[in-house]
């Protein structure tokens, strides 16, 4: 019998987070060396979440120290670890190293300081709702399903919760304050899902700054009967 949601999450919630941050990436943590996975792990979670570091190192610690049989693993009882490229026989020994790594982070207070993206994983976690639009809105099959860009900005609009097109809004904001050259902004959009070239005349950051712009009339204040027009 698969386990409960809440079972799953307070058991390997977290453990998850950090191995879907190796999806693409190399396992290769080390005594005194950490992976790009486990870097973009750390680097997004103390500035977003810095209270799961300390879950996450207790739940892979168990984790590693009680690994599952197959009976278990075959009734959904266990997280079942995804290929990160390591024998089974290596993964025990590595959960562990990844352990070892954030108690050390947590407890000397190494707080990365605020960076780029670089793996695709920390991309999406940092512009979720960049990512919903971008992957949902502009995959290969827009033009077929939209006349132009601004028909299927205004149909994600009509259909998104006001609150996360807010927050859409705020993430492209952030994403231009990182002040990225030109050939890294199209990067920034191909990892988070967009397939499709930006209209014309514009280059990624422009459409990225005529899409922020554009949002602003999605958001009417109410000032009251009382509210003296201007």
């Amino acid at each position: 019998m698969s386990m409960k949601p809440i079972e799953f999450d307070r058991r390997y919630g977290e453990l998850d987070q950090v191995i879907s941050a190796y999806v693409g990436l190399q396992a290769d943590d080390a005594p005194g060396k950490q992976s790009e996975a486990l870097q973009a792990y750390l680097r997004h979670t103390w500035h977003a979440r810095p209270w799961a570091l300390a879950t996450a190192e207790r739940q892979i610690r168990e984790y590693a120290r009680n690994p599952p049989g197959r009976l278990r693993l075959s009734l959904g009882e266990f997280y079942p670890v995804p290929d990160v490229g390591l024998p089974e026989s290596a993964i025990q020994d590595w959960l562990f190293v990844i352990a070892d790594h954030l108690k050390h982070s947590i407890e000397q207070g190494e707080v990365p300081p605020p960076s780029t993206p670089r793996t695709h994983w920390e991309w999406h976690a940092r512009f979720p709702e960049l990512g919903q639009l971008l992957g949902g809105w502009f995959s290969q099959d827009m033009p077929d399903e939209f006349p132009d860009h601004d028909a299927a900005v205004d149909d994600y609009i009509a259909t998104t919760d006001p609150q996360l097109v807010a927050r859409l809004k705020g993430e492209l904001h952030e994403l231009l304050a990182l002040a990225l050259e030109e050939s890294d902004y199209a990067l920034a959009v191909a990892e988070l899902g967009m397939e499709v070239d930006p209209p014309r005349p514009y280059s990624p950051s422009g459409w990225l700054a005529h899409l922020a712009d554009s949002l602003g009339g999605a958001f009417k204040a109410d000032y009251g009967p009382g509210a003296a027009a201007d």
